[in-house]
């Protein structure tokens, strides 16, 4: 016996629909998927082809064994331009707290070359490994020069004719700067109402000269790109290959300050955490801190160190078991490690609430 007309038909409307929707899911999508990367401690080694080198070495200075675990964590981003996960792999990332979905260009900026941002990336890496290193000396309250640099001058911003590239600048308003964070308060304080004086130091000659801050996006500048020049007193080499950009500088400077005081800071615990660094030991936000705590789970970790500005995206969103600690400085990581290897209370410290 046949079906009637109309049951066939909308028998044959549900198979046609059903392989429209298979084949818009297979169709390539405008997103990207993060999600947890490898995770390295600190305190030990990588894989380097065939050998096994440790992520810090300071080879001429006495160094102390540890125990327990400082682990950096990564984020993995499957897609590129061009190559973009489909719609079914989108939507499966949309029902897995342990991914996101992101828009393409938020990881890739249009008109920038795969080359290019790998540039970038590894020049931040680099930038940021130094910052680490002068970060967890003057922690250990070591001297030496830090020197905020001149990199690039904004065409038509008020820097442009005062400032060279090369410049030191030493002092704003009478103010030393050591770190590029210092720079840019002591320039929000002054504002764009009146110059600001500034001390720099050009081929080897003090000098003052003043420059008017004016606002761009919502900031106070003066209209240059700097970065930070040291002169270490200590030979510190950090290794660790294929992770770009700067959010490992924390947990490194804390695993330094770990292999160059006595005693095991973790205390056997496993601490992970992640966030920028200046050489002044001011922590800064990162991106990716979702998937960096699924890492930090899948690690075995049952702390975690972020930093104070990235609560807001850690709420809601931290797995069972991990407590998060939010800090703003080396000084308050270091001491919140400190507490958690000596089984002491840590309800006084800041923290990122689970919910």
């Amino acid at each position: 016996m046949r079906r009637p007309l109309g049951k066939r038909i909308g028998g044959w409307a549900i198979v046609v629909a059903a392989v429209i929707a298979l084949l818009f899911a297979l169709l390539p999508s405008p997103y990207v998927i993060e999600q947890p990367g490898p995770v390295y401690d600190t305190l030990g080694v990588a894989e380097r082809g065939n050998e096994e080198i440790p992520l810090i070495e300071i080879p001429d200075e006495e160094t102390f064994p540890t125990e327990g675990e400082l682990n950096l964590l990564t984020v993995t981003v499957l897609g590129r331009p061009g190559q973009t996960p489909n719609w079914l792999e989108v939507l499966g990332a949309w029902f897995d707290r342990t991914r996101s979905a992101v828009p393409v260009e938020a990881i890739f900026p249009p008109g920038l070359s795969d080359a290019d941002r790998d540039a970038q990336n590894e020049a931040a890496m680099v930038d940021s490994q130094q910052d680490a290193i002068a970060a967890a000396l003057v922690e250990l309250g070591y001297d030496f020069p830090r020197e905020v640099t001149v990199a690039g001058i904004v065409e038509g911003s008020p820097a442009e004719g005062v400032l060279e590239e090369g410049d030191v600048i030493a002092e704003v308003n009478g103010e030393p700067v050591h770190a590029v964070e210092e720079l840019r308060e002591a320039v929000r304080r002054n504002g764009t109402d009146a110059a600001a004086n500034l001390v720099v130091v050009r081929d080897g000659t003090e000098e003052t000269v003043a420059v008017t801050p004016v606002e761009r996006d919502d900031a106070v500048v003066l209209g240059v790109g700097v970065r930070m020049r040291y002169e270490f007193p200590i030979d510190v080499t950090l290794q660790l290959d294929d992770v770009g950009g700067p959010s490992a500088g924390m947990m490194f400077a804390l695993g330094i300050v770990d292999k160059l005081t006595p005693g095991a800071m973790p205390g056997g615990e496993i601490v992970a955490g992640t966030g920028t660094i200046d050489s002044a030991g001011e922590v800064g936000a990162i991106g990716g801190i979702r998937q960096k705590l699924w890492g930090a789970e899948e690690a075995g970790a049952e702390w975690f160190l972020a930093p104070e500005s990235n609560c807001t995206e850690v709420t809601g969103h931290v797995p069972d078991g991990l407590t998060v600690f939010a800090v703003s400085t080396l000084d308050e990581a270091r001491s919140v490690v400190e507490a958690v290897a000596d089984g002491a209370d840590t309800s006084e410290f800041a923290s990122c609430p689970a919910s």
